[in-house]
């Protein structure tokens, strides 16, 4: 079988661009989601905890035929988004959302987590002389969980790059255009390509492994420390 480099780099490059926006998202938005699941007395905190956590408990396939109902062209969010030239469905958009929900709990959680084990009485001292919580969020809580916040965020965009039902359901898989690596993978497969699957299935595993061995020599360092 005759592979062409195009096969190949389509989706790679599409997949690396979506992993990238994701990541940014993750970091702008869920860092500071983190922080606020973080407070103890925060109101409705179960509530928004359930919200954050579905896309780890229900189907990606059922998410993502949920969010397209609620995206669609018809919906209402849809036509706001509309006004702004922004379409999530069969687009590049729709694949950053796809990877950014399927991997935002998978940032939120253990960096929650993070954020809790810090010292109150850090906080309170911060607090106390003039600080407001963004700038003890900035300057004194992350620097400290700087590597949970690392590892989060890697196991977060591993998440997005193999993300497969949400994006099949708001990219549409089509081909050279919203096919990333793991719906390559599929699509080679559906098409008796194996080879080229073969080959897909390579790369993302080569890529798990270094995300792996880079949590491995996060996580040796940080006992070391």
């Amino acid at each position: 079988m005759n592979i062409e480099f195009s096969e190949i780099i389509h989706p790679l490059i599409l997949s690396f661009k979506t992993v990238g926006v994701s990541a940014f998202l993750f970091l702008f938005f869920g860092v500071p989601l983190a922080y606020l699941l973080s407070k103890k007395n925060l109101k409705f905190k179960w509530l928004y905890e359930a919200i954050v956590t579905i896309p780890l408990i229900f189907p990606p396939i059922a998410v993502g035929f949920f969010l397209l109902l609620v995206l669609g062209k018809d919906s209402f969010l849809g036509n706001i988004f509309k006004n702004f030239d922004i379409s999530f469905v069969f687009t590049f958009y729709g694949l950053v959302l796809a990877g950014f929900i399927s991997g935002l709990p998978l940032m939120v959680k253990p960096l929650q987590s993070a954020i809790e084990q810090f010292p109150q009485e850090i906080k309170d001292a911060s607090y106390i002389s003039g600080k407001s919580q963004l700038e003890t969020l900035i300057f004194i809580i992350i620097p400290f969980i700087q590597k949970s916040l690392i590892a989060a965020l890697l196991i977060a965009s591993a998440r997005a790059l193999g993300e497969v039902g949400i994006t099949m359901m708001l990219g549409g898989n089509i081909i050279g255009k919203t096919d990333t690596i793991s719906l390559a993978i599929f699509n080679a497969v559906f098409d008796g390509e194996y080879e080229l699957a073969m080959l897909f299935s390579s790369i993302l595993v080569s890529i798990s492994l270094v995300l792996f061995i880079s949590l491995h020599f996060l996580q040796k360092k940080e006992k070391i420390i």
